[in-house]
C-alpha cells in the first residue's frame, strides 16, 4: 500500500463527517474518464460523489448505477442511467466501504446494496474507494457484515455463521425484515475476525442461499480516498 495526502489549509478548522464525505467526492471527481460511462455506487459518500459528478455531467456519456436509491439521484441531476447489462465495461467504479483494510479488500452492505456493487465493479477496470478515515482498519469484522440471503435460508444461514463464532441478526425496517433491490433479506453478522479476505469470501459465497457477502476480497478497491483532518489521503493497492 502506497500513500499521498493533499493537505488541507493549515488554519482551517477540523471538518465534519458531511464535510469529510464532500472532500472524498469531489477529489474522486480526478479519477473519472471522460467520455466514458462511470460506476456509481451507493450511500451518503457516493451521494456526495453524485453532487460533485453533476457539475461535469456533460463530459461524461452517463453512469450505471448499484441501486434503485442512487438512479433516482443521478437522473434528477441530469445524469442518464445505463442497464449493466448494455454496458460491457466500465473504466472506473466509485463507491464507499463500511470497513476497508491494508490491501485494499473491504466490507460493504451497510446499505443493503452489496450484490449490485459487486456486479458493478466486477465489470469496472478499476475500483475507487471514498470514505472517512474511521474506515481503514487493520483487520475486517468489526463492522458488522452484511449477507444477502434468499428469505428460506436466513435460519440455517445464521446457524452456519454461529459455527463460525459469529452472531447473525435478520435486518430489519420498521419491525420487517428489510427487503433489497433484489427481493431477498440482509443478515448482518457480528463477532466475526476476518483473517483472510479472499478465502472467506470463497467459502460463504458457496453456501446454498446466500445471494451475496459483503466482503470484497475479490473485487477489491485499487484506490481509496480517505477523507482525513488533514486532507485527503490517497492510498494505492
Amino acid at each position: 500500500m502506497t500513500q499521498s495526502t493533499s493537505p488541507n489549509s493549515p488554519a482551517a478548522a477540523p471538518l465534519t463527517q458531511d464535510e469529510l464525505k464532500t472532500q472524498v467526492g469531489l477529489a474522486a471527481l480526478r479519477y473519472v474518464v471522460p467520455g466514458e460511462i462511470v460506476g456509481v455506487g451507493t450511500g451518503s459518500t457516493v451521494n456526495k460523489f453524485i453532487d460533485a459528478l453533476a457539475t461535469i455531467k456533460d463530459q461524461i456519456k452517463g453512469a450505471v448505477s448499484s441501486s434503485l436509491a442512487s438512479t433516482e439521484r443521478l437522473q434528477a441531476a441530469g445524469i442518464t442511467v445505463f442497464d449493466s447489462n448494455a454496458v460491457p465495461r466500465l473504466a472506473v467504479y466509485i463507491d464507499g466501504a463500511d470497513e476497508i483494510d491494508g490491501g485494499g479488500n473491504m466490507v460493504k452492505g451497510g446499505g443493503a446494496a452489496l450484490t449490485r456493487e459487486k456486479i458493478v465493479a466486477a465489470q469496472s477496470e478499476r475500483f475507487v474507494c471514498i470514505a472517512d478515515e474511521s474506515k481503514l482498519v487493520e483487520k475486517l469484522g468489526k463492522f458488522p457484515l452484511p449477507v444477502e440471503v434468499i428469505p428460506m435460508a436466513t435460519e440455517r444461514i445464521i446457524a452456519q455463521f454461529a459455527a463460525k463464532g459469529g452472531q447473525g441478526k435478520i435486518r430489519l425496517r420498521d419491525g420487517q425484515p428489510l427487503v433489497t433491490d433484489n427481493g431477498q433479506y440482509i443478515v448482518d453478522v457480528t463477532g466475526l475476525e476476518i483473517s483472510d479476505p479472499l478465502a472467506f469470501e470463497a467459502e460463504v459465497s458457496q453456501w446454498p442461499g446466500v445471494v451475496t457477502v459483503g466482503v470484497f476480497a475479490f473485487q477489491r478497491a485499487q484506490v481509496c480516498l480517505l477523507g482525513t483532518s488533514s486532507g485527503v489521503r490517497t492510498l494505492t493497492f
